[in-house]
């Protein structure tokens, strides 16, 4: 069951980015159970599968509680590379960036890392090439959960979480505007 993934015990602090709705979101997404990279001939086939179920998954609850806030698809026939859009909103704007990632030769043993190219050196929060900076939150999580955890649970760990913390910061400093 998807809720044995995250602690529902733990609580919230400075050191821990989850929150409640954040554990009940991420326990209704699928967990994996194909141990498989690109690597992996047939058996990487069926993660994908299953990487796709989660996917279709999440949005479906997203968009069923109102929280439609990202969209992806593998711009190759390997699935791994993906690109898509997500959006964050803010005092009622709706703030839209690209995103894209490339799944790693060593997944899931390494967790994607997911980038906002137009972010690029507007936030100290995010690496060289757009990549969103999940180092102390996230990837502690994902490596507590591979296999586990999937492309879904990146994006709803990593990806929703951080924008929700650096759109709202980067409007208030005035480096992004509203378009």
């Amino acid at each position: 069951m998807a809720s044995n993934a995250v602690d529902n015990n733990q609580q919230p602090t400075s050191n821990n980015a989850i929150n409640a709705t954040t554990v009940k979101t991420v326990s209704k997404i699928p967990l994996m159970t194909v141990n498989a990279g690109p690597r992996d001939g047939d058996l990487w086939n069926k993660r994908l599968k299953e990487e796709f179920t989660a996917l279709i998954k999440y949005i479906k609850n997203n968009k069923a509680e109102d929280n439609d806030w990202f969209n992806i698809k593998p711009k190759d026939k390997t699935g791994t590379f993906w690109e898509g859009k997500c959006w964050n909103y803010y005092k009622g704007l709706k703030y839209e960036f690209k995103l894209q990632f490339a799944i790693p030769a060593t997944y899931p043993a390494a967790a994607p890392e997911l980038a906002v190219p137009e972010l690029e050196g507007k936030t100290a929060k995010m690496y060289r090439g757009g990549k969103i900076c999940l180092d102390i939150h996230f990837n502690p999580l994902w490596q507590k959960n591979v296999p586990k955890f999937g492309i879904a649970h990146a994006i709803a760990l990593g990806l929703g979480p951080w924008l929700a913390a650096e759109v709202p910061d980067l409007v208030e400093k005035k480096i992004i505007v509203h378009s």
